[in-house]
C-alpha cells in the first residue's frame, strides 16, 4: 500500500515536470529524453543490484511495457487534443482500475472483497468529482466523439499493462524468485521502460518517414533550453524511475484492483503541487473530491 501511495505522489509530480519540459523542448525531445534518462538510471541499478534481464518473467514485463507505455501512451496523446487533459485523465484513470481488476479475476483468479470494491469505487468517484469538466470549467478543446475511443484505449493500455505485470510477478514467484521487494520493482520498471523506449523510438521514426512528426518549439534562448533539460530530467526521475518503480513494487505485492485506484489519485495530488509551483488555486469541488478519495484510501487500507 505504501508503494501505491508513493507511485501516486511521483506520478503527480511527474505531470508538472512533463508539461513544462514539453512546452520548452517539444514532445519528441521531452518524451524520448525522459525515457532515455529512466532507462540509463534503472538499467544501472538493474544490472548491478537488481536482476537485470535474467528473470523468467522478462518477456511478460517487456510485453507490459509495450502495452502500457507504448500503445497506452500513444492512445493518451491521441485523446488529449480531442478530449482535453481532464477528460483524458478521467477516462484513463477511472476505467483502468475496473479493467485490470476484472481481468485479474478472470485470468489470474485474484478476486477482491466487496469492501475493497466499494472503497476503490469511492476513490475513483472522488477523482471524478474533482476533475470532471463542468459549465464553470469546461474542456479547453472542442470535444470530439472519436476522442472517447482513444480514451478507452488508453485505459485499456494502462489496465492490461498492469494485468500483464501481475502475470509476470506470478511467473517470477513460480520460478523461485523473490518478487515482493523494491529491488524487484525497480528491475521490472527497467524492463518495462526499455520496451517502452524501443517502441517510442520506432514510432517517432515511422512518423518522421511519413512526414507526421510533431512540431518542435521555436529555437529557445540558452537559459530556456537548460531549464527544459532540467524539467526533462525531473520528468524522467519522477515518472519512469520513481513512479513506475513504486508502481511495479506495488503490483508485486498487491492486486491491481487495489493498486490502480490509489494510483488514480495522482491528478488530485497534482493540485497542491500546481498551487505551490504555479499559484493555481483549486476549486471547492476539487477539494471535496480529494477528501472523498482520501477517505476511500484510508478505508481501503483498513479493509485489507
Amino acid at each position: 500500500m505504501l508503494a501505491s501511495f508513493l507511485a501516486a505522489f511521483f506520478f503527480a509530480l511527474n505531470a508538472t515536470c512533463a508539461s513544462r519540459s514539453v512546452r520548452l523542448l517539444g514532445p519528441v525531445r521531452a518524451n524520448t529524453g525522459r525515457l532515455i534518462v529512466a532507462t540509463l538510471l534503472l538499467g544501472a541499478f538493474a544490472h548491478t543490484l537488481g536482476g537485470g534481464l535474467g528473470s523468467a518473467s522478462v518477456p511478460w514485463f517487456l510485453a507490459s511495457g509495450v502495452i502500457g507505455m507504448g500503445l497506452g501512451d500513444l492512445a493518451v496523446f491521441a485523446a488529449l487534443p480531442l478530449l482535453g487533459s481532464r477528460l483524458t485523465v478521467l477516462m484513463t484513470q477511472c476505467l483502468a482500475a475496473p479493467i485490470a481488476a476484472l481481468g485479474e479475476w478472470l485470468w489470474l483468479g485474484t478476486p477482491l472483497t466487496a469492501a475493497q470494491i466499494a472503497w476503490g469505487a469511492l476513490i475513483l468517484a472522488g477523482v471524478a468529482i474533482a476533475i470532471t469538466p463542468s459549465r464553470a470549467s469546461p474542456p479547453r478543446v472542442q470535444v470530439q466523439p472519436i476522442g472517447f475511443l482513444f480514451g478507452f484505449l488508453s485505459a485499456c493500455g494502462q489496465g492490461f499493462g498492469a494485468l500483464v505485470s501481475r502475470k509476470g510477478v506470478n511467473v517470477a514467484e513460480a520460478a523461485g524468485e523473490v518478487a515482493n521487494n523494491a529491488a524487484f520493482g525497480l528491475t521490472t520498471a527497467y524492463q518495462r521502460i526499455l520496451a517502452g523506449l524501443v517502441f517510442v523510438v520506432i514510432w517517432f521514426f515511422v512518423l518522421r518517414l511519413i512526414g507526421r512528426l510533431p512540431a518542435t518549439p521555436a529555437e529557445a534562448v540558452p537559459g530556456d533550453r537548460r531549464r527544459g533539460d532540467l524539467w526533462m530530467l525531473g520528468n524522467g526521475l519522477a515518472g519512469p524511475v520513481l513512479g513506475v518503480g513504486c508502481y511495479q513494487w506495488a503490483l508485486a505485492t498487491t492486486p491491481s484492483g487495489i493498486v490502480l485506484p490509489i494510483a488514480a489519485t495522482a491528478p488530485l495530488l497534482s493540485i497542491p503541487i500546481a498551487f505551490w509551483l504555479e499559484g493555481d488555486r483549486p476549486p471547492r469541488r476539487a477539494i471535496l473530491g480529494g477528501v472523498l478519495a482520501v477517505a476511500g484510501c484510508v478505508a481501503l487500507m483498513a479493509a485489507r
